[in-house]
């Protein structure tokens, strides 16, 4: 549980991504993400979503901002929301939105692969 009055920083600080990541749970986070989260933030989470135009344009999952964000940060904002994106705490259980984070990093290291990755897959 995340307390009420916990902030976005210090959920960035304590909250840790309890699920491992497994090739269940980036199914499972892929197919909520497709379910809830696609629609504003696009299928590669750059903010090109089918709402768009229609709705300002998200921020892009991609950008640097994000993938400096720790998990927590992103776990806080599923949950309580941010700007004009509304809180998904209600529609998505807790479980669910530790795999969305885990599905959003790896759209990220698909988009920009880290050093580690690139040795990992040259081997």
């Amino acid at each position: 549980p995340m307390p009420a009055t916990m902030t976005m920083e210090e959920a960035g600080k304590t909250l840790q991504n309890p699920l491992q990541r497994t090739e269940a749970v980036l199914a499972r986070g892929k197919h909520v993400y497709s379910q809830t989260c696609i629609v504003c933030h696009g299928p590669y989470g750059e903010g090109d979503g089918y709402v768009v135009p229609k709705y300002p344009r998200p921020p892009s999952l991609q950008s640097d901002k994000i993938r400096g964000y720790p998990d927590g940060n992103i776990f806080y904002i599923i949950t309580r929301g941010q700007n004009l994106m509304g809180s998904y705490a209600g529609q998505v259980a807790p479980a669910d939105r530790w795999a969305i984070v885990h599905y959003i990093r790896a759209l990220q290291r698909a988009k920009k692969p880290t050093p580690s990755d690139l040795e990992t897959a040259s081997q």
